[in-house]
């Protein structure tokens, strides 16, 4: 019997990521990345072979991988959305959105490059449809979306062996987007959104489409009116 694959999903403690990892888990070896200690292990129980990687992003560094020479999966979920019109936000904000939005991403992917070529892996970047379009308000959140979809652009032609693809979801049913609403100074409104579960199995699908299929690019929009 061949041994299953390796998934590795960071912002696993919650919401997208956390949806992710019981998306995989049945049937994967999954590895759940994140800050929150408590909420990984809550989850790592939960899951059959799956294990909590409790671990600093914005200053991830090699001895934080050790121990991981072949990867399938690496899907970069983890994300924060810092709302403010460019004239009322401060360079802090704008650094501590690239540092997570984009950074980590990059510096995560570079250190996990011979696994995930060992494996002719595959490397998902949730991103938004604010990584398609920026709007008032959404300037250093946009910016550091945009810059992740240019980041996996490149990364699909650097490394033709593996697969990459971009996840453009809508608003989803999370804590994440119930801070954002709460930025907005609207109602939070979870019937009108994507659940983290459907964005999940979306991403799971990209991954298991067959070999010679290389879905480059996956947008996601909640249906208008009621689901029948």
């Amino acid at each position: 019997m061949s041994e299953r694959p390796t998934a590795l999903i960071t912002g696993a403690s919650r919401g997208v990521g956390a949806a992710v990892a019981r998306a995989f888990a049945p049937t994967h070896h999954v590895i759940l990345g994140g800050r929150d200690e408590s909420a990984l292990a809550a989850l790592a129980a939960e899951l059959p072979g799956a294990r909590a990687w409790p671990v600093e992003l914005t200053s991830v560094a090699e001895r934080d991988v050790a121990g991981i020479d072949r990867l399938d999966v690496l899907v970069h979920s983890a994300g924060l959305t810092r709302l403010g019109r460019i004239g009322d936000l401060p360079a802090p904000v704008w650094r501590e959105t690239m540092e997570l939005n984009l950074f980590a991403a990059a510096e995560l992917t570079r250190l996990l490059l011979p696994a995930l070529r060992r494996a002719r892996g595959h490397v998902l970047c949730v991103n938004s449809g604010a990584g398609l379009r920026a709007n008032p308000g959404w300037g250093a959140y946009a910016a550091s979306k945009f810059a992740l979809r240019a980041f996996a652009d490149a990364l699909r032609q650097e490394e033709p062996e593996l697969r990459v693809t971009t996840v453009y979801p809508g608003r989803i049913d999370t804590d994440m987007q119930r801070g954002v609403r709460e930025q907005e100074g609207g109602a939070f409104e979870p019937e009108k959104y994507l659940t983290a579960e459907s964005v999940a199995r979306a991403i799971l699908a990209a991954c298991t489409a067959g070999p010679d299929a290389h879905l480059t690019e996956l947008t996601l929009r909640p249906i208008e009116g009621p689901v029948t």
